[in-house]
C-alpha cells in the first residue's frame, strides 16, 4: 500500500486506518492489543480513536478504548513513532451526559478532553485531532433533515478553531480533523482558519460505503476544491455488509449473538438498523457473490478504489476480520459491476443516511 497525503498536512497514512471503537465493548484487552500487535505487522501505519469510545456509548466504558490503546504503547514504545495516532473530542451531549455536560462543546472543553486523551494515550502528541460532530444541530447519525428551530449552538467556529489553534501551538496537536460535518461546515471552518491564521482541517471523517454514499451529494466537490481528505468510516454498514444478517435478519433468536447491531438495541434504533438498509445490502451482497467476490471483499473494494476516499476506516472484533480486511486491499471491481452497483443505488438511494 502506497501512503496518501492527508489534505495540505504532512502526515502520510495507509489507505487502510484501523477503528478502535470496538475495544473496551466487543473487545477485550487482550484480544485489542493483538489486534493492534497485527495491524501493524500487516503494514497499517494510520489508527483512529475517540474519546467517548467504546461503542455502543456507555458511562462505564467512556475512555476505555484511548486507555487500552494507551496501555498498548507502555507495552511497546516503539510502536508509537511508527503510527499516526487520530483521536476526537467529543461534539455536545446528544443523551451523553458523561461525555459532555451541557449543550455545547466550548473552546474549555476542546482543551481539557485534550489534555484526558493525552494522558489516556500515553502520549505526548496527538497527530490528528478531530472533532467528533458538530456543536451545530445538523443532521447526523440517522437524523434526514436540518431544522433550524433545533438549533442551539452557543459556541462559534472561530472559537473552536481558536482552542484547536492553541492545542498545535502547544505541541499537544500537530494537524485537525472534522467528523459527521457537512459542506457548509467544512467551508466555514476552511474559511475562518484562512482569514485568522488558524490551523486548516486536513480531514473529514464521515460514514461512507454502498448504503450511504451521501458523500458524494455534495461533500465530495466541497473537500476536493478546498483540498480536505475524507476518511471513510463503516466501511461495511456496521456489518450490514459482510451477509452476516442476509438470511438471519439484525434482531430476533436467529441473529448473530456477538455482533453489535444485534447485540445492542440502540445501534438498530439508528441509520443502520432499518430495514431499508437490509434490504439494500443484501442486494449488494448478492451482487458480490454473483461475481465470485465475498460481500467483504465488494463493500471494501469499493470504498478503497473510490477517488473520494483518503484512507478508510476498518473496525474489527478480532485477528481474522483485521486479515480479511486488509486482504480485500488489491480487489478490483469490473465497470460491469460498478454499473450495477449504481444502478442499485438509484433504485434503493442511500437507506442509512
Amino acid at each position: 500500500m502506497n501512503k496518501v497525503q492527508l489534505g495540505s498536512s504532512d502526515l502520510q497514512v495507509t489507505p487502510i486506518c484501523l477503528g478502535t471503537m470496538t475495544f473496551g465493548e466487543q473487545v477485550d484487552e487482550p484480544t485489542s492489543h493483538a489486534i493492534l500487535d497485527r495491524s501493524l505487522e500487516r503494514g497499517v501505519n494510520f489508527l483512529d480513536t475517540a474519546e467517548m469510545y467504546s461503542v455502543p456509548a456507555r458511562a462505564e466504558t467512556c475512555g476505555s478504548t484511548e486507555t487500552i490503546i494507551g496501555n498498548w504503547f507502555a507495552k511497546n514504545p516503539s510502536a508509537r513513532s511508527k503510527l499516526v495516532l487520530a483521536t476526537k473530542v467529543a461534539g455536545p451531549s446528544r443523551g451523553m451526559p458523561w461525555v459532555r455536560e451541557g449543550s455545547g462543546m466550548t473552546a474549555k472543553d476542546i482543551l481539557v478532553s485534550c489534555d484526558a486523551s493525552l494522558k489516556r494515550l500515553k502520549t505526548d502528541v496527538i497527530d490528528l485531532y478531530q472533532i467528533h460532530w458538530p456543536e451545530r444541530h445538523v443532521p447526523a447519525f440517522g437524523a434526514l433533515y436540518y431544522n433550524p428551530e433545533q438549533e442551539r449552538s452557543a459556541t462559534s467556529i472561530r472559537e473552536q478553531l481558536e482552542a484547536l489553534g492553541a492545542l498545535v501551538k502547544a505541541g499537544k496537536v500537530r494537524f485537525i480533523g472534522l467528523s459527521n460535518e457537512t459542506p457548509y461546515g467544512v467551508h466555514e471552518f476552511v474559511r475562518l482558519a484562512e482569514q485568522h491564521g488558524l490551523p486548516r482541517v486536513a480531514t473529514v471523517q464521515n460514514p461512507y460505503c454502498l448504503v450511504n454514499r451521501t458523500v458524494e451529494n455534495g461533500l465530495d466537490e466541497t473537500m476536493h476544491r478546498l483540498g480536505v481528505s475524507l476518511l471513510a468510516y463503516s466501511p461495511l454498514g456496521f456489518g450490514l455488509l459482510t451477509g452476516k444478517y442476509d438470511k438471519s435478519g439484525i434482531e430476533g433468536p436467529a441473529a448473530p449473538k456477538g455482533a453489535r447491531i444485534a447485540k445492542f438495541e440502540s445501534v438498530r434504533k439508528q441509520r443502520w438498523g432499518r430495514p431499508e438498509a437490509l434490504a439494500a445490502a443484501r442486494r449488494y451482497n448478492a451482487l458480490a457473490r454473483d461475481n465470485k467476490l465475498t460481500p467483504t471483499q465488494l463493500a471494501l473494494a469499493f470504498c478503497y478504489t473510490k477517488w473520494q476516499v483518503a484512507s478508510t476506516i476498518i473496525g474489527v472484533t478480532s485477528v481474522a476480520q483485521l486479515d480479511e480486511d486488509i486482504g480485500a486491499w488489491g480487489t478490483k471491481l469490473t465497470p460491469e459491476i460498478l454499473a450495477e452497483i449504481d444502478k442499485i443505488r438509484w433504485e434503493s438511494r442511500d437507506p442509512a443516511l
